[in-house]
């Protein structure tokens, strides 16, 4: 039976027995004589019961009594029914939620990572698993006052206030033992929780050193016998074993490739080591941008149409090898990867926000879309085979982007296929400074 059909039901019950209550009174008043004062009787006796059942109903919502499943007979019946059935679909899902939040908290606590529960406001821990107690030396319930007393790091602390949820903060000592480090992520949870999430990286950041140390310490190594070789082809002369010659020059070629390979490793692996610049000096963008110009004539060789175009008037905050380097790579890459009679354009101009970008463009075959977030990983190549010919060692990004963050700058890279890329160094307002009168030639 519908809802509409229940509902007139329960009308027509309660009408028809008011009209029989007052029906019945009015006959009786009739052989006493006493009609109005019967119909009153009755009509208090209706009231006084009506609010007899709304009192009773109140007082079990108040007690919170489970309420009579009745026979509807009648409005009273079918609402005791109605909130009866109400009671239970409520307590069903009490019950449901219950059983999440317990298998979540079960989930939690089985999570290899320490989980905290942080109220944003004062940074209360409001819960945590048991592997944030071990990690962090929290006590049995969690609830040891703010996060900020437990990470005591000024990093971690403005880290924390600023709710970064974009960037984890890595490396961070464990506040019960400061050889162990810590990953943190914050999370929102909801409106007023933060949900606080770290991870024991103390063996990831000792192989990640381990392998800077092997790079370094091998790419150190191999040095000295390459320059032994590269010297010894360099004294072998063509001439006198003109059927050696074509070898000669392809093992030239190699030992200088193998050479090049060493010193870009050296070069990534003293970034990678570095954590910050040791001094920043004012880098003069117009000789500089000179600089590049010069460099990529002579890769190109006269096969594409070089630009160089100084928009910015302005110079850098920052270390001018570095720069130099990255910003090389750049030029060199495009004239690597540019067909001839292709084009390539370094434009250094103003950003939007006051700072400054300086980008590399050129009509080369195009990055397609699926290879950009991977670019400047090491020895990453898009295609293996045009990389090796153009005698690149899949290096450069990634030096780029190491330069870029020890200035605290970022890479932007735009590429279509069959159109080209745009590889753009993009610095804050607090790199630029203004260009000193008489140094604008480029």
């Amino acid at each position: 039976m519908t809802a509409g059909l229940l509902l007139r039901r329960a009308w027509k019950q309660s009408v028809a027995r008011l009209l029989a209550i007052l029906l019945a009174a009015g006959l009786l008043g009739l052989l006493l004589d006493r009609v109005w004062m019967l119909l009153a009787l009755a009509a208090f006796g209706i009231l006084a019961w009506h609010y007899w059942r709304l009192h009773r109903v109140l007082a079990q919502l108040y007690r919170r009594q489970r309420l009579r499943e009745l026979d509807g007979r009648g409005l009273w019946d079918d609402l005791e029914m109605l909130l009866h059935r109400r009671q239970n679909e409520g307590r069903a899902r009490v019950r449901r939620l219950l059983g999440l939040v317990r298998g979540y908290r079960r989930a939690a606590a089985l999570m290899p990572d320490a989980v905290l529960l942080v109220e944003r406001r004062s940074g209360r821990i409001e819960w945590c698993n048991r592997q944030a107690r071990a990690l962090l030396g929290l006590g049995p319930q969690g609830r040891e006052g703010t996060v900020a007393e437990v990470f005591a790091d000024a990093t971690a602390q403005a880290w924390l206030a600023e709710g970064q949820t974009e960037e984890p903060l890595l490396d961070q000592p464990s506040p019960r033992d400061a050889n162990v480090r810590l990953s943190l992520r914050l999370l929102p949870y909801s409106p007023d929780l933060w949900l606080l999430v770290v991870r024991d990286v103390t063996k990831l950041l000792r192989l990640e050193q381990l392998r800077r140390d092997f790079v370094a310490n091998v790419s150190h190594e191999l040095r000295t016998p390459l320059t032994v070789v590269h010297g010894y082809l360099d004294i072998m002369d063509v001439e006198e074993y003109p059927e050696l010659g074509p070898m000669l020059t392809e093992m030239r070629q190699q030992s200088q490739r193998m050479s090049q390979l060493v010193e870009d490793l050296l070069t990534l692996s003293r970034l990678e080591a570095q954590e910050a610049l040791a001094h920043r000096e004012t880098v003069a963008m117009a000789p500089l941008l000179a600089t590049l110009r010069r460099e990529a004539q002579a890769l190109s060789a006269g096969r594409h149409r070089i630009e160089v175009v100084d928009a910015a008037g302005v110079d850098l905050l920052g270390s001018t090898r570095e720069l130099h380097s990255a910003f090389s790579n750049l030029v060199s890459n495009a004239a690597r990867y540019t067909p001839i009679d292709g084009s390539i354009e370094v434009r250094f101009e103003r950003g939007a926000d006051g700072g400054a970008v300086l980008a590399v463009q050129d009509s080369g075959y195009g990055i397609p879309a699926q290879h950009l977030p991977r670019l400047t990983e090491r020895f990453y190549r898009v295609s293996t085979s045009r990389t090796r010919e153009s005698g690149g060692t899949g290096l450069g990004l990634s030096i780029v982007k190491h330069v870029l963050n020890l200035h605290d700058a970022r890479l932007d890279v735009r590429s279509e296929v069959g159109r080209g890329s745009t590889f753009a160094c993009v610095f804050g307002p607090d790199a630029v400074v203004e260009r000193l009168q008489g140094s604008d030639e480029v």
